[in-house]
């Protein structure tokens, strides 16, 4: 649906904390027609593992700067402009910028806003923001991938060398009940841990998964056993998945992957072959960046050898950016596109990265942040366009913000809601 007459009347800016305790961004948009007025509010979240080709958070001055611009060049310069075709509002925020990377205004300044429009225009026009962006009247529910043990760049030295072990209750007919398999799977994982380790007191890395002194392939065991159990326990099929976060791993000068918790090192062959074995072991049902963000050929090998079993999806190769996603397609790079709107700095980009991963038949996900905050407009935007798979974590406030707003979801929709297909 789009609105007319409804143009801008009001962008307000502020600072707020991410889950980190990190400062980001938030944004107050105020649309009116005619006496009708609509608001939306939207924060930016922040990653701690970030792709080196993603638009910048924030500009040099941090979010301050951000701040300072949207107040005195960005709000004056939307302010009378419609809402009609929001893709108009995303085009003026680039050329306010200027630079092919939000590097002046920032990127997190740039999906504030964009969001926070969006949001507007919904009020406005009596919808949910789900409603409002979606091009039909066809709904699917997104089966979240929790994160339940965590290592990297998310977790202390002692953690886990690969980032996050995850749990997907692919098996669920509903999505609520795939939510609390994961939370299921995240008390099972505790209780696991604290029979392999004694000295565990219930540390947690930055997205609420538990951050245990175990190596990867430890952990690995613990998560497989924890979702074997509570498959049992449900009745249906919950799987483990990762993500390795490989360029967090990957050293240049040596051309290899060094996995320091574990004392190891593993060249890209040696790199895909540990992989797969995991893959093949634990029956993972998803792997995240396994490869660095440079190796379109690795990911494509991976890809290729791990076949129709496993979804291999790219989020520091891709960061959500059409020419990244167009590079990956034709080499078979993946068969799962991770979808982060801060990484390419609005709601326009960021669906044309979602339209062209599914031309080409593979899964857009949509994900959260490591940085994040109770905004829930992914859960919006996941069940608008179609998005089969969810990455928001399995608990913490923040992560639960978006998992409790698409149970609302699904109950508001009825009959016709439905489980999206990722393969």
């Amino acid at each position: 649906m789009r609105l007319q007459g409804f143009t801008v009347k009001k962008l307000a800016a502020r600072k707020i904390l991410d889950s980190r305790g990190n400062p980001t961004i938030e944004i107050d948009a105020v649309v009116a027609s005619d006496g009708k007025v609509g608001f939306g509010r939207a924060a930016a979240p922040s990653g701690a593992s970030t792709g080196k080709h993603e638009v910048v958070a924030f500009p040099a001055g941090g979010p301050d700067a951000s701040i300072e611009m949207v107040r005195g060049t960005v709000a004056p310069k939307l302010t009378g402009k419609s809402v009609e075709k929001l893709e108009e509002i995303d085009s003026l925020l680039h050329e306010l910028d200027g630079t092919s990377n939000f590097s002046k205004l920032g990127g997190n300044a740039a999906v504030a806003i964009s969001m926070a429009v969006a949001k507007s225009a919904a009020a406005a026009s009596g919808l949910p923001l789900y409603r409002y962006l979606n091009e039909g009247d066809e709904y699917s529910l997104p089966y979240p991938i929790g994160n339940v043990l965590g290592g990297g760049a998310h977790a202390g030295k002692m953690a886990p060398d690969i980032q996050e072990f995850i749990s997907v209750g692919i098996g669920a007919k509903k999505f609520v009940d795939a939510v609390f398999a994961n939370a299921k799977v995240h008390k099972q994982v505790k209780a696991k841990i604290g029979e392999r380790d004694k000295t565990f007191t219930g540390g947690k890395g930055d997205e609420g998964a538990w951050a245990p002194n175990l190596d990867s392939l430890q952990a690995m065991e613990v998560v497989a056993e924890a979702c074997e159990q509570v498959t049992g326990e449900l009745g249906f099929e919950v799987r483990p998945a990762l993500d390795v976060a490989a360029s967090s791993l990957y050293d240049e000068k040596q051309k290899k992957y060094v996995y320091r918790r574990e004392g190891k090192t593993r060249d890209p062959g040696e790199q895909i072959d540990f992989v797969l074995d995991l893959i093949k072991t634990y029956k993972l049902f998803y792997v995240e960046d396994p490869m660095h963000e440079e190796d379109f050929e690795g990911f494509a090998e991976l890809t290729r050898k791990a076949g129709k079993d496993c979804l291999i999806c790219g989020d520091d190769i891709f960061v959500t950016n059409v020419k990244r996603i167009k590079m990956g397609m034709e080499v078979g790079a993946a068969n799962a596109v991770l979808i982060k709107p801060n990484q390419i700095g609005t709601l326009s980009d960021t669906l044309a990265a979602v339209k062209l991963t599914k031309e080409h038949n593979c899964a857009p996900t949509i994900s959260h942040r490591s940085g994040e905050t109770p905004d829930d407009t992914i859960a919006h935007l996941a069940v608008a366009w179609g998005c089969p798979l969810i990455k928001t974590g399995a608990v913490g406030g923040e992560r639960i913000a978006k998992l409790n707003e698409l149970i609302r979801i699904e109950e508001e929709l009825g009959p016709k809601a439905k489980m999206g297909r990722p393969r």
